[in-house]
Order: C-alpha cells, then sequence, then structure tokens
C-alpha cells in the first residue's frame, strides 16, 4: 500500500538507497506500480530488505529482473523460509548472481539453505563484490566457502559464524585475500593458530571483529593486534577469554594507538584502570563502547590530573550500576566535545546534572531507568536534540522540566513510559518548536486525540509513533498522513 500510494508527481529518478526492512512481507506489487511509473531500476544502487516477515524465492528472482544496477543487496534474517524448497531458492540465487553483475556488497545472514554452489556463483559471477556478510548459513562447508573466496581476491570485507574447526585449506584461501579490511567472527571458534597466521601474513585489517568469540587466549589476541598497524575500529563485545582482564587489557591497549572506536560491551572485567589506559594510549578514539562493564569502579585520577580528550565524541556506559554523579563531572571536563552520551539503567544519575555539565552534548539516552524523576530548574537551555527516555519513570512535571530544558529538541522517545502525562506531552510540543519525531508507543496515560492536535500544532513534526488503541477514521487518514507519518 505504501508504495502504491506515492504520487506520480513524486520523482523517484534520484532515489538511490531504499531501505524496507522489518515489514510482514515483500511489497512486490507495490514495486510493480512503481516500476510502471518510474525509471527506479535504472537508479537504485541499494536495496535493503532485512527482517522480512515472508520472503520467497520468487521474491529473490523480482530483485534479479528489476534492480539490475544494485551495488548494495541486504535480504538478511527472513523470518519464514519454506523448509522444503531449498533447490528453487538457490535457483533463484543463482540467477541473482548472473544478473546483479555491479554487485559489490551483500548479506546473506540467516539464509540457511545457502549451499557451496550458490556462494561459488556469487563469487565468480560478480567481479566487483568487495563485502560479503553470511552469519548463520549453516549449510556451507568450510571446503565450499573456501573454493569460493579464492574465485574473488578482491574481497576486503568478510562476515561469517564458524562453530566448528577451521580447516586449513580456509585459512589458506582467507589470507589469500590480500586487501581484507575487515574481518568478522562473531560466535566463532577462532583458535591462536589462527590469529598468529594472521598476523604474520600482515593484511591490512582496520576492522576485527572478534564479538562472543572462543577457543583462542590472550596470546593469541596480542599477536594479532600487535601486527595489525592499521587497526581503527576494534570490536571485543563479550570477550570469553577466561585470562581477559584489566591487566590484560592495559598490555593491549599498547598495540592500539591508531584506534577510532572500540566496543567493549559486557567485558564485565573492565573498570575505571581500563578505561584510562585506553584513553592514554589511544589519542586518536571518537567513540567508546563500555556497556555492562564496572566503570565507576576503581580509582580515578584527581582533578589536576585530568587530561582532555577534545575528540571522544561518542560515550555508551549503559548497564554501568555504579557510575555516580561526579563521574559524568569528570567525563564532562575530559570529553567538552561529546555529543553522545548513553547512561541507560544509570539510575543514581540525574538528567539535569548531565545537561548543566555536558554543554555539548546532542544525543542523550537515559531509558530504562525506572527510578527516574526530572524537575524543572534554572538551568542555561540545553543544545540537546535527541533524548530516548524509554522505560523509564517519566511523569507531567519531568516532561515539563524537559520543555523549558531542551528547546531545541528534534526527538524524544517515551516508549513505555507509563507515567507520562497528556498534560506534559502538550507542554513539550507546544515548547520544542523543532520537534520532528515523538514515540508515544506503551503511554496508557495520553488519549489518542492528542495525535491530531500534535499534527496541527506543530507543523515540523514528521513522524509520530501513537499511545495505544490509536485508530484514525478513513475521512482524517489523507488530512492528517499527508502532514506527517503516524505509526
Amino acid at each position: 500500500m505504501l508504495l502504491s500510494r506515492i504520487p506520480r508527481s513524486v520523482s523517484l529518478s534520484r532515489l538511490t538507497p531504499l531501505n524496507l526492512s522489518n515489514h510482514p512481507t515483500f511489497p512486490t506489487l507495490g514495486f510493480q506500480t512503481i516500476l510502471k511509473n518510474t525509471t527506479i531500476s535504472s537508479t537504485l544502487t541499494s536495496l535493503t530488505c532485512s527482517n522480512i516477515g515472508s520472503l520467497h524465492h520468487t521474491h529473490i528472482s523480482f530483485i534479479a529482473d528489476s534492480f539490475p544496477f544494485l551495488q548494495q543487496l541486504d535480504i538478511s534474517f527472513p523470518k519464514i523460509i519454506i523448509h522444503d524448497d531449498n533447490d528453487h531458492y538457490n535457483n533463484a540465487l543463482k540467477l541473482l548472481t548472473q544478473k546483479l553483475s555491479k554487485l559489490r556488497k551483500i548479506n546473506l545472514s540467516g539464509h540457511f539453505y545457502l549451499n557451496d554452489s550458490s556462494f561459488f556463483q556469487l563469487c565468480i559471477n560478480c567481479v566487483f563484490l568487495q563485502e560479503v556478510v553470511m552469519f548463520q548459513c549453516h549449510f556451507l562447508t568450510r571446503a565450499g566457502l573456501a573454493s569460493a573466496i579464492c574465485q574473488r581476491p578482491t574481497l576486503n570485507s568478510f562476515s561469517l559464524t564458524c562453530r566448528k574447526d577451521i580447516t586449513s585449506y580456509f585459512i589458506v584461501s582467507l589470507l589469500s585475500l590480500k586487501g581484507l579490511t575487515c574481518l568478522d567472527f562473531s560466535f566463532s571458534l577462532i583458535t591462536d593458530e589462527l590469529l598468529c597466521l594472521l598476523a604474520l601474513e600482515a593484511l591490512p585489517l582496520r576492522k576485527p571483529v572478534l564479538h562472543k568469540c572462543f577457543g583462542h587466549t590472550n596470546a593469541g589476541i596480542s599477536h594479532l593486534l600487535s601486527r595489525c598497524r592499521s587497526l581503527q575500529h576494534l570490536d571485543l563485545r563479550n570477550f570469553e577469554s577466561k585470562f581477559f582482564n584489566v591487566q590484560s587489557f592495559i598490555d593491549l591497549c599498547v598495540f592500539l594507538g591508531d584506534l577510532v572506536s572500540i566496543n567493549l560491551n559486557g567485558c564485565d572485567k573492565l573498570n575505571n584502570a581500563a578505561l584510562f589506559a585506553l584513553l592514554k594510549n589511544c589519542p586518536l578514539l571518537t567513540e567508546i563502547h563500555m556497556e555492562s562493564t564496572k566503570i565507576g569502579i576503581g580509582s580515578r585520577p584527581s582533578l589536576v590530573d585530568l587530561v582532555v580528550y577534545h575528540q571522544v565524541k561518542s560515550l555508551h556506559l549503559a548497564y554501568n550500576s555504579q557510575l555516580e554523579g561526579k563521574d559524568i563531572t569528570m567525563f564532562s571536563f575530559m570529553f567538552p566535545n561529546m555529543q553522545l552520551l548513553d547512561l541507560s539503567s544509570c539510575d543514581d544519575i540525574c538528567i539535569v546534572n548531565v545537561l548543566k555539565t555536558c554543554c555539548n552534548i546532542r544525543h542523550l539516552k537515559y531509558a530504562f531507568c525506572p527510578q527516574a524523576k526530572l524537575s524543572w530548574t534554572d538551568v542555561e537551555a540545553s543544545k540537546l536534540e535527541v533524548l530516548d527516555l524509554s522505560n523509564s519513570r517519566i511523569g507531567g512535571e519531568a516532561l515539563y522540566a524537559i520543555s523549558k530544558i531542551c528547546p531545541r529538541l528534534l526527538q524524544l522517545d517515551l516508549e513505555h513510559c507509563y507515567h507520562a502525562t497528556e498534560k506534559g506531552i502538550r507542554l513539550v510540543v507546544e515548547n520544542c518548536i523543532h520537534l520532528r519525531e515523538i514515540n508515544l508507543q506503551s503511554c496508557p496515560k495520553v488519549s489518542t486525540k492528542i495525535v491530531s492536535w500534535m499534527i496541527f500544532s506543530r507543523s515540523s513534526l514528521r513522524k509520530i509513533t501513537a499511545p495505544p488503541q490509536f485508530r484514525p477514521r478513513d475521512c482524517d487518514r489523507k488530512l492528517l498522513f499527508g502532514r506527517c507519518l503516524v505509526c
């Protein structure tokens, strides 16, 4: 319906990316409508249809026939695949590889029926292919993977899960990818032998992802990181090495001098000392993810010893229950240019103090804080643009404070805020004159009548996630939805 309703007067001649993820079905009829009225088949270069409720082999064939100029395709993790139709799916994928000759990136994760022959054809036919993502493709064998990637030495990004022993043939094939910059082995069995061979080959790895990998020791990781001189992004989420503690991480930090971003979420042995070692050794670091760690535990430098890190822009510290207000004050001094701060599930932090001290912050996440309270104080107007308070105890007084403190607000997420009141919402809409998006899903104290009022009261609004039981009348649909997307 959505695609079919795009008016003919709207020009799609410049449309290059299109994302239709999370829909219940693949919209074949809608595509057929706009294909008749536009030149989208010759302009679309990127199509993302991830997490589609039902994706059939006929849909894959339709993509192959309709969009020959695609360079990026993501059809990952379909929810429903017909189990007895594997041959049809693989034939459709082979057709895809024949017709999409310009393909550079493809994500086939979750297509369990994908076999060695189909992947081999992908690597043979798509001569420009650079990036392949194939998590949870259980029919692929190590020998099949090795044979295929040997046919496409130009691959620079390869992502897959290997739960079984990796063969020497596969390792040799992997090492033949001399331009490999991104290697994602999430949830895989990774041995020290493989890590050492990758290190010796001196591949130009900029982004190794070892999310929840197992089977290795710190020695293997150290050997790899010590040789990756071009390393810029490192992902060690939920790192399972039983020897991975604060001291071993501090030892690794000396190899990370060119790091731009790091993800250490779930590494629950890392504390303040790990964070300060990271900052000391990584002068280019802009983004830090240390959720579900022990930040807030351990010694802190004195005020005279604090160092300013102007380059840090993004700090994710959700689920660190030991964080205190003095830590946020310290971070505000150390990271004066911080744009994004995630303090979800950090109950002891006061939002007002965050907005007082972190002057340049644009995006604040404070979700899942059932005790969160916010009252109006005489605070200088914040530059905050995005505020996530979902699943928090935010009432009318807090919403009044938000409307006064955050006049530049663009997005407000109040999903599952059971205490949010309609009066408070009206104050936000009236005072935040630039507001573009608001999420009121599962806010039972807010009536459905407020939707039309918001649309007509605040012309800047572009998306409203309506409160429970919202059902627009047919006569109102055209009037309301012509101004704003309501879902």
